[in-house]
């Protein structure tokens, strides 16, 4: 974050300061934003990420929103706009040509680093890694963005952490781009790909396996399956069915590879997942399995408090500028409410932050206001000039 300087005293408010750390420690390490003709940058990746960070953490709906912010609000001119201020033009223009090599290197810094600091959950269960997809509604102008016939999305498809609760790889596509194949992206040899009904697909089965990658997926009831071995089950467990079996009919889809197939039943509902996981009890998948909903609510309250899908960004650059930058703000979340409460990500915790931010903002300009006058009080210049205007009258 930009520092301005008050009497050799660092004048940003903590809090902020406290916030932004990590990100600070990490951008030594990103490409520089470089100017395509001889007129230099209105503002480097620093800034760039100290605007974005603001616009998600302000819930501000628009750029435009935020660029009068930037304009207007005296903390966001004095600590969040470059040294010069922005410009609109400059300020759209650079985000929907630029910054995604900037950004990208940040994220997978920071995400490291918050991966090293916030506790690990689940540590019996293994690496798990959540795999979905979001679509983001966007306007006709986005033409790469196919979907349907006069209708545009893009989907980001997403790796979650579950056992510290954190975003982990992301990927980018047109509205119908398929989902199955990002899986071997997202997931490394020894994690556990944490998959919904979607991603069931016999032939990845067998390669994430061979790739060393395992998958906990839930399958469709009506797949056909090959019992191999079948192992007990308890009396009192909602756990009904566990085998090794290869799943697909023989003569078209069958898995050549076995896997273990777990039946159990919550709430009257049944639920069918298949996985590689033989190291692990019955009722040890289910729990994985159930544990793949976090993903779900991280999307939600991702774009509902951060405004994440309020789009001012019309490129794939751009939004793919405004994804990351939405993601960092959540790390920088995420490392901040760990270390200062101990606690996971809450809007209560980011309203009290934005608070804290605003108060300490406050007290420091009625600080600076009041050195000005002392500093004025005490110039003999100034003294001077008033003893000659009082000897007037």
């Amino acid at each position: 974050m930009k520092t301005v300087k008050f009497y050799s005293r660092v004048h940003i408010a903590p809090t902020h300061r406290q916030l932004i750390k990590p990100a600070k420690q990490v951008l030594v390490k990103a490409p520089p934003l470089v100017s395509r003709s001889n007129k230099p940058l209105a503002m480097n990746t620093e800034d760039l990420l100290n605007i974005l960070t603001y616009y998600h953490l302000q819930e501000f709906s628009s750029g435009r929103e935020l660029i009068q912010a930037l304009e207007e609000d005296d903390y966001a001119r004095q600590f969040v706009a470059p040294a010069g201020g922005i410009k609109r033009s400059t300020f759209f223009d650079t985000v929907n040509e630029r910054g995604v090599e900037q950004l990208f290197s940040v994220f997978i810094e920071l995400q490291q680093q918050a991966a090293g600091t916030l506790p690990k959950q689940h540590a019996d269960l293994g690496e798990l890694v959540a795999i979905d997809g979001s679509l983001i509604d966007s306007v006709l102008s986005m033409h790469w963005a196919e979907y349907r016939t006069n209708s545009k999305k893009a989907k980001l498809h997403l790796g979650f952490d579950l056992n510290r609760g954190i975003p982990h790889k992301l990927f980018l596509t047109e509205g119908k781009g398929a989902e199955r194949p990002f899986v071997s992206s997202i997931i490394r040899p020894g994690q556990t790909g944490v998959l919904d009904r979607g991603y069931q697909a016999h032939h990845l089965f067998d390669q994430w396996q061979v790739n060393g990658c395992h998958f906990v997926c839930r399958i469709r009831e009506s797949t056909h399956k090959k019992i191999l071995k079948e192992f007990p089950v308890s009396d009192n467990s909602h756990v009904f069915f566990d085998a090794k079996v290869l799943l697909g009919s023989s003569s078209v889809n069958q898995t050549k590879e076995p896997v273990r197939l777990i039946g159990y039943t919550v709430e009257g509902k049944n639920y069918w997942v298949a996985t590689d996981r033989f190291d692990l009890s019955a009722e040890q998948i289910a729990l994985i399995y159930k544990l793949r909903w976090d993903i779900e609510k991280f999307f939600a309250w991702w774009k509902r408090h951060l405004k994440v899908y309020h789009l001012f960004a019309r490129s794939k650059n751009g939004l793919l500028v405004q994804i990351l930058s939405g993601l960092i703000t959540y790390l920088l979340l995420a490392i901040y409410c760990h270390e200062e409460h101990g606690e996971s990500v809450s809007i209560r915790r980011v309203r009290q932050l934005r608070s804290q931010i605003k108060n300490e903002a406050a007290q420091q300009a009625e600080q600076q206001a009041t050195a000005k006058k002392l500093r004025r009080e005490k110039d003999p210049k100034r003294r001077k000039r008033l003893k000659k205007t009082h000897a007037t009258f």
